[in-house]
């Protein structure tokens, strides 16, 4: 799905009106996308992932959770040729796919995909990062928080997608692990004194965290 959209529908197609015509490997995985009902974050967000990166001038970038490479693909492109981005992804098919596309684009050098729990593998991964793009489970997103921020340079970026959840997060006492977990480190993030967090509501939601130390 290339949009899921906080924002009213007609915010959301204006907003792609604007955006140029993608390549052909990003309009295949759009395509994908749309064909298996598969979340990826889409055009709008693909860009200000590209840009966030360029602004801090990302070379070392992790992903959690990253799909058939989407996201990935939108943010390896303006690595510079020596940056890296490691990419974690639970399903095997999808770190396959996305090797595949990333390949056809030439930007494999510039991606590592390792297969398995997002937690787990970052727990043994040495920092520091210049960009961390956090998308697991969402119940996930607590304990994530404990291994992204040790990990992130200051000055660096925190980015987290979902973070509004289709509007399930205004229910008061979710019945949704998913939901809780996402109140909770919303909570959490805001509340860290090494984080300046905004979050930006474009498609589901977006938190923008910088570390200040």
């Amino acid at each position: 799905m290339v949009a899921l959209g906080m924002l009213r529908p007609g915010i959301e197609a204006y907003l792609h009106r604007f955006i140029p015509d993608r390549d052909t490997i990003l309009a295949e995985m759009e395509q994908l996308a749309e064909a298996r009902h598969f979340p990826i974050v889409g055009p709008v967000v693909g860009r200000l992932l590209a840009q966030l990166a360029q602004l801090v001038g990302a070379e070392r970038v992790l992903e959690m959770g990253a799909g058939f490479g989407y996201s990935a693909y939108w943010i390896a492109r303006v690595l510079p040729p020596d940056g890296r981005l490691l990419a974690i992804e639970r399903s095997a098919e999808n770190a396959r796919l996305a090797r595949e596309w990333l390949g056809q684009a030439r930007l494999d050098h510039k991606v590592e995909f390792i297969v398995g729990d997002a937690l787990e593998v970052v727990a043994g991964l040495p920092g520091p990062f210049d960009l961390i793009f956090v998308d697991v489970d969402k119940e996930q997103y607590p304990a994530s928080l404990s291994l992204t921020v040790p990990r992130l340079r200051p000055g660096g970026l925190l980015i987290t997608d979902n973070i509004l959840w289709s509007g399930r997060v205004l229910a008061p006492d979710p019945a949704e692990a998913s939901t809780r977990g996402i109140q909770e480190y919303t909570r959490l993030i805001y509340e860290n004194p090494d984080l300046y967090t905004t979050i930006l509501p474009l498609r589901d939601g977006l938190a923008v965290s910088l570390k200040l130390r």
